[in-house]
């Protein structure tokens, strides 16, 4: 392949370990010298994002602009940008997730908000 840059078209769906991402179009980035995939860019009407973390529970994203940064372990996501986990969600026009350190950073445009609703995990009983 001559090119470190390859596109996919259509309904297109990728699966990385525990990452699916969904979307209308999707471009994977390699890293020129040793292959390994660097960047995946992922367009639509509503591209997703999910991934089953360490403590078995789906975080859910989406937005008509995904970009993950494979080295990073950071997700950013652009135009009507949501990720939710549990009955929790964030909303804005932009976000961006580290993944392994589950920290998030969220924007919005002009006089727009960030939206959240955060549920309270169960108390547990001993």
């Amino acid at each position: 392949m001559k090119s470190n840059r390859v596109t996919f078209l259509g309904d297109v769906k990728l699966k990385q370990g525990s990452i699916n991402i969904n979307a209308d179009k999707l471009i994977v980035i390699r890293n020129a010298d040793n292959g390994k995939i660097e960047e995946i860019e992922g367009y639509g009407n509503v591209a997703t994002f999910s991934q089953l973390t360490d403590e078995g529970k789906t975080l859910y994203g989406e937005a008509k602009e995904l970009y993950y940064k494979v080295r990073d372990d950071e997700l950013v996501m652009i135009n009507k940008a949501m990720l939710s986990q549990d009955d929790s969600e964030i909303r804005g026009s932009k976000i961006r997730y580290k993944i392994s350190s589950q920290k998030l950073i969220a924007d919005s445009e002009g006089k727009g908000r960030v939206s959240t609703v955060l549920q309270p995990q169960a108390v547990q009983q001993e």
